[in-house]
């Protein structure tokens, strides 16, 4: 049974520490090997600014960016490759906190190394909003921003540790959100330390 989670905005769930340490590092492990085959990468906006977060992605879909714009393609931008398998753990996590109806198809992968930041955004590139996102911490803890769906909104900060699990849905879905920094030192899971991200989305329509 999973503890109730802390609503921190109404639709912004949190459950602190939901995975333990076994749990987390065999992710850190699959998301290593999975960037064997689909290797991080630092986009570029679609301005040409290089993203200070290393990117890559698992399942049938990832996100990319480049002058083109934001989007989702099915191969690797760089490798011309298919994106590697999500992990099990990961669909089981969707069934019982995301959709147990539609899997997700996408799983984005976000290494935060010390400096890297993630400005104030909204998830707006699925095609189906009514679909939630699930975000899984791991390694340094990360100070979170969330606001509300306009970007003048007030908003409020929390620490996301290793193991924390959160979700956006509802009125929360499209809520500008960001990382304005991590806390370098703070976990030794990561290899070379840092911290690792993944969202779990429905990209496409069921």
């Amino acid at each position: 049974m999973i503890a109730k989670p802390l609503t921190v905005v109404p639709g912004f769930d949190v459950w602190p520490g939901l995975l333990d340490i076994s749990a987390q590092r065999a992710l850190v492990e699959a998301v290593l090997a999975g960037a064997e085959q689909a290797p991080f990468s630092n986009y570029r906006t679609a301005y040409g600014k290089p993203m200070s977060v290393a990117m890559t992605a698992l399942g049938s879909l990832g996100w990319t960016s480049d002058a083109r714009g934001y989007r989702y393609v099915d191969r690797h931008p760089e490798t011309g490759r298919p994106w590697p398998d999500m992990p099990p753990a990961l669909l089981d996590l969707w069934t019982v906190l995301g959709d147990p109806e539609t899997p997700p198809d996408s799983c984005l992968v976000n290494l935060y190394r010390d400096g890297a930041r993630m400005g104030l955004h909204q998830d707006r590139d699925e095609a189906d909003p009514r679909f939630p996102v699930l975000s899984i911490s791991l390694g340094d803890t990360a100070v979170f921003r969330i606001g509300g769906v306009n970007r003048k909104d007030p908003t409020r900060s929390l620490r996301l540790a290793s193991g924390d699990v959160c979700r956006l849905l509802g009125p929360a879905r499209l809520a500008f959100h960001g990382v304005d920094r991590i806390l370098p030192g703070s976990s030794s899971l990561v290899p070379g330390g840092g911290r690792i991200n993944l969202t779990l989305r429905r990209a496409r329509t069921a």
